[in-house]
């Protein structure tokens, strides 16, 4: 039989500024500590707590009955659930899809994740919009009995999210491709930063094939691929840690290497162009997310997941050592930063990010014209490398990009 059918034993939640509230245990027994979050969503949970990106968070459901789909063998987003803890109302007795395997309490049981339920999530979620983003503990069996000044000092021992570096202990160890459906049309490197499995699928549906690499990954192992393409994905942690991946990415803006980030990847790309990345007051966590894109002017509902930004100006091009930046994309709730592109001297795109998840596991399907907008950022460089290569070929032609280029100054 479910535990969630059994008899429950107390449970307490502890805020780091002391807030306190109780409730009853709910999958595993025992502590769970990390920065308290709020994840909007009223779908899609098997998604949420499998994306890396929640690597050492608590996620609280706005939604107040969660776990009526059950857990399935289908829709994870990695190999395991990253979440730190599990905050939710109303849990749901038995699941009622006929997708599922088992109820999301054994799930979370199974794989040792403590949560709570049966506390008022509305006036967490009030106070955590209210007071920002901050560390919490779940504390359930024999740690629930603690004097409350103990478990409020196991809190505040916890690890800041500012300062962390994450991305390395979610990423892959290895190198693994993921194949082209169909005919093979582009190679793309996608370093893993806490990737879900979602956003290599819908670029393989594309052709693409995709050689997933670890986050320690280096210039030369990207060029080992040999790609059309550079993708830097979504992930947990501090864009200000990541200098390696910064780096990295440098390295790839020089050599004008095609390049799509999402997320974690969009704060990199903007430390690459020079911009500032700030922690914000609670973030974007959910599926209802309204973004402009300022290309088209079209507005999105975007799936999110971030409690970092980039500080770019909005209404302003920057210039950078790999050409022009300017904002492509903002949130239409405050304003934050959520979408870059970068051009070169002669106007094409040469890279572009967006802050949100265009794979919507789980989440609407708004944003899904972002993988063809890269497609058709590697199609528009592959033909100018052909280009240039039948002008090399031609009887009379340059040799060297660099003859070519004093060639047309002293024509010019």
């Amino acid at each position: 039989m479910s535990s969630a059918l059994h008899t429950r034993e107390p449970a307490v939640l502890v805020l780091e500024d002391g807030r306190t509230f109780t409730g009853q245990a709910y999958g595993h027994r025992g502590e769970a500590v990390g920065e308290a979050v709020f994840c909007t969503a009223m779908t899609g949970y098997q998604e949420t707590l499998t994306d890396p990106s929640y690597h050492r968070q608590v996620v609280v459901m706005t939604s107040p009955h969660v776990g009526n789909t059950g857990w399935n063998d289908e829709d994870d987003e990695s190999s395991r659930i990253w979440v730190s803890g599990f905050v939710v109302r109303d849990p749901s007795l038995r699941p009622s899809s006929w997708r599922s395997r088992r109820t999301l309490e054994d799930e979370l049981d199974a794989q040792g994740v403590v949560g709570i339920c049966d506390i008022d999530t509305r006036a967490l979620t009030r106070h955590l919009r209210e007071r920002g983003a901050m560390r919490v503990g779940i504390f359930s069996g024999d740690d629930a009995r603690m004097p409350s000044d103990q478990l409020l000092e196991r809190v505040t021992s916890a690890p800041l999210m500012e300062g962390s570096a994450l991305a390395q202990e979610v990423s892959t160890d290895a190198t693994y491709v993921v194949e082209a459906v169909g005919e093979r049309r582009f190679t793309v490197a996608a370093v893993d930063l806490g990737i879900k499995s979602m956003t290599p699928h819908q670029m393989a549906e594309r052709g693409i094939e995709v050689h997933v690499l670890p986050a320690s990954a280096t210039a030369d192992d990207i060029r080992a691929v040999q790609p059309d393409g550079v993708f830097f994905s979504n992930g947990p942690g501090d864009p200000s840690t990541a200098d390696h991946e910064v780096g990295v990415l440098r390295e790839v803006l020089s050599a004008s290497i095609p390049f799509f980030g999402i997320c974690f990847g969009n704060q990199l790309l903007g430390r690459a162009l020079g911009f500032g990345t700030y922690k914000l007051k609670y973030g974007h966590r959910g599926v209802n997310q309204p973004v402009m894109d300022r290309t088209t002017g079209k507005v999105e509902v975007t799936a999110h997941n971030h409690g970092f930004a980039v500080d770019a100006p909005l209404d302003a091009d920057t210039d950078t050592d790999f050409g022009t930046a300017r904002v492509s994309h903002v949130c239409l709730n405050d304003d934050v930063v959520e979408g870059l592109e970068l051009r070169s001297a002669a106007g094409d795109l040469t890279a572009f990010s967006v802050q949100y998840h265009p794979e919507a596991a789980a989440g609407p399907h708004d944003a899904a014209y972002l993988f063809d907008r890269f497609i058709d950022l590697l199609t528009e460089r592959r033909g100018q490398r052909e280009d240039t290569s039948e002008e090399r070929a031609r009887p009379g032609a340059p040799t060297s990009a660099t003859e070519g280029t004093v060639n047309r100054k002293v024509g010019a």
